[in-house]
């Protein structure tokens, strides 16, 4: 009865604050990434065939699907090639059922989306994604639909604020940390967040991003 669970961004003092945090901070990285935006374009049509961005949908605040804008770092046919790859490694379709990800080798990553998915750069469209109020530049994962179903109780907190482009999973290992340590730092997250906790992880994920830890 005296234990009170905290979610502080459940106040609309506070959304109002993190959303104001968001379009100032977006715009003043928009302008200096755009040359980096082209570089990227260019780079990913001359690697491999294929579109610029995979616009893929993702589970936004309230359970609201959004398009999730992201540079294409996997060659067109690669849900094809990852069935066939872990149907001939059972070792990493183990790892695939804890993670997700695969950490070594990802049979559907190109040679310029292993280095961009290394540095992140393969994330910069989702500027426009803030900039339109669909994610936050700190906040949860952006996570796939088909993933609903296994967030289990952590999914109803976790749609009460938009996603983030990176978070407090994202540098506390990133690829390290399994489905269900990234939906626990999510939920954490959101219960204890402030305007200084999402300057801490934008500082720090600058440091993991030019550190490649854990990045896959």
């Amino acid at each position: 009865m005296l234990i009170r669970i905290r979610n502080n961004l459940a106040r609309n003092i506070n959304k109002l604050i993190k959303l104001i945090f968001d379009i100032v901070v977006g715009l003043l990285i928009c302008i200096p990434i755009i040359p980096i935006i082209i570089a990227c374009a260019i780079w990913v049509k001359l690697d491999s065939k294929g579109p610029i961005f995979y616009n893929a949908k993702r589970i936004g605040k309230n359970g609201k699907e959004f398009t999730c804008y992201k540079f294409r770092s996997m060659y067109t046919n690669g849900d094809e090639l990852l069935t066939q790859y872990l149907a001939e490694n059972p070792v990493a379709k183990k790892e695939w059922d804890e993670f997700q990800k695969l950490h070594d080798f990802d049979p559907r990553v190109t040679k310029a989306g292993k280095i961009m998915r290394k540095t992140s750069l393969d994330e910069l469209p989702q500027i426009l994604n803030v900039l339109k109020g669909e994610m936050s530049l700190v906040g949860p994962r952006p996570y796939l639909p088909r993933e609903k179903e296994m967030m289990g109780h952590f999914y109803n907190i976790i749609i009460s604020t938009v996603p983030g482009i990176t978070g407090y999973w994202q540098v506390n290992g990133r690829s390290d940390v399994t489905f269900e340590g990234r939906l626990r730092m999510d939920d954490w997250y959101i219960r204890n967040w402030s305007v200084w906790i999402d300057i801490i992880l934008l500082i720090k994920t600058i440091k993991a991003v030019f550190c490649s830890k854990g990045a896959v």
